[in-house]
């Protein structure tokens, strides 16, 4: 469950983005969000995933203020932020590795680290598999947005 209560964000002092906006998106629910270039989309998806703070009110996951970035929240942006030099594989690994460094808190390193670096089930099931030794520019934009899935997963 996905609680916003009253949040104001602003760029710079300028117009808010949101005023005193509320939103609650219970378990089990599918939302969209859409708009115009430029309305708060992506803001609204940064706020949530707690890569941006506002000013005023609060956001909750599953009753947990989210004050900073949590491991628990995925996201997926909308250029897929996959590094070109790196395979598929490699590009899904990245996510294991930034979660193993930060820890299963977000803020600690792990004393005993799993190895958990083959990421071949996700490659399997999101059907990219036979692309793990690809590169991004050698694979559809739709295979880029999986292997972004992939490492968020």
């Amino acid at each position: 469950m996905i609680q916003i209560d009253n949040i104001t964000y602003f760029y710079k002092q300028n117009e808010p983005i949101f005023s005193d906006f509320s939103l609650s998106i219970e378990d089990n629910q599918t939302w969209s969000i859409l708009g115009p270039s430029g309305c708060g989309k992506t803001t609204l998806l940064y706020l949530i995933s707690g890569l941006f703070q506002p000013q005023n009110g609060e956001i909750r996951i599953y009753g947990k203020v989210i004050n900073r970035p949590d491991p628990s929240v995925g996201l997926i942006i909308q250029e897929y932020g996959l590094l070109p030099w790196a395979t598929v594989r490699i590009n899904a690994q990245l996510g294991v590795q930034i979660r193993e460094f930060y820890g299963p808190d977000g803020k600690h390193a792990p004393r005993d680290t799993v190895d958990h670096k083959s990421v071949d089930g996700w490659l399997e099931r999101l059907g990219l598999l036979e692309l793990a030794d690809q590169y991004p520019s050698q694979i559809s934009g739709g295979q880029r947005q999986r292997t972004a899935i992939a490492r968020t997963l």
